[in-house]
């Protein structure tokens, strides 16, 4: 028998035995029974793949369609969208910047509204549905006006996603969990360049003139019906939180809330007094904030080739569908490197170097750029740049160690992070130039000194990280008072210990650095 198969014998014998129990005990008692020691280790262990079945999956799928929709443009480009709508290089530049325009800002307030709102299932799944329709709508646009329109849109309901996500997922996994399940959903980001550019290359090519319509206009409608389909399914497939899902016993949501609150020796709930905005002020007042804020939008300054890909590609000097073809493998090599990255990230409990070391990569591969036109040595460039994502999928999750409790705070903290960090996307729509190509030497030395500053911003963030730890070993319990002393007793009483037991292990807790 499996260990899969003993834990569900496990923990279907203890919830037979609860349900033959003469009604005698309060129902908040019942709550308990996966609690206890002989079947708790099975339980937990269910609970975790119940959500690795099917919180991750859901979140895979969509983030996979959140970037194909989002890079569309760049495949459009090559068959014909530039000419047909007349656009120039700085209108078309403009494009891919104005969603970050709406984008950036969005997100702070998106993440503080899904920390207050009770059906994240609701929630993501509208926004997802939302920019599915905006980016079909941009298939329709006839000139420069209606594609900025369209491509502004975009960016509204696609803030809530990658940062609503990962605040999601800390509301479910610990911290020596969150890292690996962060970077398969991140994979689903390198994954969508794959195959993105393999859908691409298949439109493209077969769907030139179908019904009168060019090629690149069906690259956005299909895409969006595709996402708009993945939204409506996402509604009866995504949880809420551990209080309250729908699809969960009260035994595994009580489960659920127990784990957490042991992981960081709080409960992972607001209280009273935590509102949207006084977390969004915590955040702002913890100095880790605004580096890994500035440092974000340095990383993806750097790492701005991501939608310029399909054209770094067509420099290796092949047709439309070679140079798509092409640009899948390096995504596909850098999807394998992030899972372990973050698998490693996880079993260690290190993160500066875990972050830091695929940017290095990329300045290797910017050098190889910058030294050599060689089809080789610049294609072997596009692996090492495209792995360097592997650095950024970890980023939110080091930002959920490093700002740990309380939930309002968090929740600001990423929206405040990513929110910010994304500029680097929006400054790279310029730095990327087609006047500098094909060789695009001055956007790589560009990229250099931007990895180079972030990695100076995290060695900052380190040291920040190892000097509170050691604050927190020097913590006495007369300096527990108010809303940090009320976590502390809640994630006693869903434990059933004692206040002195609980503070014990909360401080056992450790920022991961």
């Amino acid at each position: 028998m499996s260990l899969a198969e003993k834990d569900e014998v496990s923990v279907r014998e203890i919830e037979r035995r609860a349900s033959t129990n003469a009604p005698s005990e309060e129902p908040k008692d019942k709550d308990d029974e996966l609690l206890a020691l002989d079947v708790r280790a099975a339980a937990e262990r269910k609970l975790v793949r119940i959500l690795d079945w099917r919180l991750l999956p859901t979140i895979v799928l969509i983030f996979i369609m959140n970037y194909i929709d989002r890079n569309a443009v760049t495949a459009a480009r090559l068959k014909g969208l530039t000419q047909d709508l007349g656009l120039s290089d700085i209108q078309y530049s403009t494009v891919l910047a104005v969603l970050y325009a709406s984008y950036v800002p969005a997100q702070i307030p998106s993440n503080m509204i899904l920390n207050r709102i009770t059906r994240p299932s609701y929630y993501i799944p509208l926004c997802v549905i939302l920019w599915g329709v905006t980016s079909a709508l941009t298939g329709v646009t006839h000139n420069y006006a209606g594609i900025l329109t369209a491509r502004l849109f975009v960016g509204l309901p696609e803030a809530a996603f990658y940062p609503g996500s990962i605040y999601l997922l800390s509301r479910w996994y610990t911290r020596k969990e969150l890292a690996f399940r962060s970077a398969i959903l991140y994979g689903g980001l390198l994954i969508s360049n794959a195959f993105g550019s393999l859908m691409a290359a298949g439109i493209l090519s077969r769907m030139e003139g179908k019904l009168g319509i060019r090629a690149w206009r069906w690259v956005f409608y299909i895409e969006g019906a595709i996402t708009v389909t993945i939204g409506i399914l996402a509604i009866f497939l995504l949880p809420d939180y551990p209080h309250n899902t729908r699809w969960l016993t009260p035994a595994q949501r009580r489960l659920a809330q127990v784990r957490l609150a042991e992981d960081a020796g709080e409960a992972d709930e607001d209280v009273s007094t935590d509102s949207a905005m006084k977390g969004l002020i915590m955040a702002l007042k913890d100095p880790k904030v605004p580096i890994f804020m500035i440092m974000t939008c340095s990383q993806l300054l750097g790492l701005g080739f991501v939608n310029f890909f399909p054209t770094i590609a067509g420099t290796l000097g092949f047709s439309t569908t070679v140079t798509l073809l092409l640009a899948a493998p390096p995504w596909l090599v850098a999807t394998v490197a992030c899972c372990v990255n973050a698998w490693n990230a996880d079993r260690t409990g290190e993160r500066f170097f875990h972050v830091c070391a695929p940017w290095w990569g990329v300045i290797l591969g910017y050098i190889i750029g910058v030294s050599t036109f060689s089809i080789g040595g610049r294609y072997v460039a596009m692996f090492l740049m495209a792995c360097g994502y592997c650095g950024f999928a970890l980023t939110a999750v080091w930002v959920s160690n490093a700002v740990p409790r309380p939930p309002a705070k968090r929740a600001a903290a990423i929206g405040l992070v990513n929110g910010f960090g994304n500029l680097g996307n929006l400054i790279s729509s310029y730095v990327w130039k087609a006047e500098w190509g094909p060789d695009y030497h001055q956007s790589m030395y560009i990229g250099i000194a931007a990895l180079g500053f972030a990695t100076v911003l995290s060695i900052v963030i380190r040291y920040i990280l190892v000097y509170q730890n050691k604050r927190l070993e020097q913590e006495e319990l007369s300096n527990l008072h108010g809303a940090k002393r009320e976590r502390i007793e809640e994630a006693a009483r869903l434990e059933g210990i004692t206040f002195e037991e609980a503070l014990k292990r909360k401080k056992g807790f450790r920022y991961l650095y």
